[in-house]
């Protein structure tokens, strides 16, 4: 089977590399805590965008730190008790997508919520000081910082824990009933999300990102997506003297640690040619998930899209148990 990772075997075993902080739980405990402690101060208003059967909004909330955080809100017309939602996240440096790229999900009745990260392609706020997005370098801002807490990628996992928590709060949702779903810094949100907002009932992950840093680094994969990783050592710690305290800070933000957070069910794709996202940091996430959870193989995709992987996902979603 061709790999360009571990042996499958193998990675059905693999528990991850990068070191986990000792106080990992306190931190994000804390940060729950910071999160609960907003207005979120909704708005909606109409969107420009027009289809008929669905009512399209722009959605804005206050995030950890006073920024501001956006979503488009899709949902049926003419409602009748409570539906099902779907909170979409995107790819690194991308943003909340077309609306018309929503519409199926509104169409088998669910409500939708797809929101932009901070400071990256859309219309979310990064508040670190500067104007306008900052697109990328999110892994590693705040890694200077004396206080983990100062970790930008912390308040981004805290956005889509809050979103989740306006979306339940709905009168028209079913709070049973929401789930997530991504893929690459897409899918390691959808997760994050799940383990820090645990009524989430279904997380679906494509190829997930953000997971288990130094295992990448140690591949030299440490380009593309985690390019960042590589050239914070090549202007900051050229002789790796920091190398463990640098990584184990990362840990604050490596999803493999939420993981056994999760309470959702969860449904993992992974190709085996992903030289993006490495097929063992993804096994590493899912091997600490204790959920339900099912995961999909494909042998010969890497970091793109994959034949038939959203249809198995929409299927993920609709289809009754």
């Amino acid at each position: 089977m061709p790999c360009v990772d571990m042996p499958v075997k193998e990675l059905e075993q693999y528990m991850g590399r990068n070191p986990r902080p000792t106080d990992f739980e306190e931190y994000w405990d804390a940060a729950l805590n910071e999160m609960k402690s907003i207005d979120p101060n909704v708005s909606l208003t109409p969107a420009e965008f027009k289809c008929p059967g669905a009512e399209c909004y722009d959605m804005y909330f206050i995030g950890v730190g006073g920024a501001k955080i956006y979503a488009k809100c899709l949902r049926p017309a003419n409602i009748q008790g409570k539906i099902p939602a779907i909170v979409l996240f995107h790819g690194y440096s991308g943003h909340s997508g077309e609306w018309f790229s929503h519409l199926p999900f509104v169409q088998a009745g669910f409500a939708v919520f797809a929101m932009d990260a901070r400071g990256q392609g859309g219309r979310s706020e990064d508040v670190g000081g500067v104007v306008g997005n900052t697109y990328n370098g999110h892994i590693i801002r705040g890694l200077d910082n004396e206080d983990p807490h100062k970790l930008l990628f912390r308040n981004i996992f805290l956005d889509t824990a809050e979103l989740a928590g306006i979306v339940m709060s709905l009168d028209y949702v079913d709070e049973n009933k929401v789930y997530t779903y991504g893929g690459s810094q897409g899918g390691a949100l959808s997760l994050a999300c799940a383990a820090l907002e645990p009524r989430i009932a279904k997380a679906c992950a494509h190829y997930p990102f953000l997971s288990d840093y130094k295992r990448v680094w140690e591949m030299d994969l440490a380009e593309n997506a985690y390019d960042e990783i590589g050239q914070y050592f090549r202007s900051y710690d050229p002789e790796h003297k920091r190398e463990d305290e640098i990584f184990t800070k990362l840990g604050y933000i490596d999803i493999q640690n939420l993981a056994p957070r999760i309470k959702a069910e969860v449904y993992m794709i992974t190709g085996l040619m992903d030289k993006i996202c490495p097929p063992s940091t993804q096994y590493a996430v899912y091997n600490k998930i204790t959920s339900k959870k099912m995961h999909t193989i494909f042998p010969d995709y890497g970091h793109e899209a994959i034949r038939t992987a959203q249809d198995l996902s929409f299927a993920f979603f609709t289809e009754e148990k």
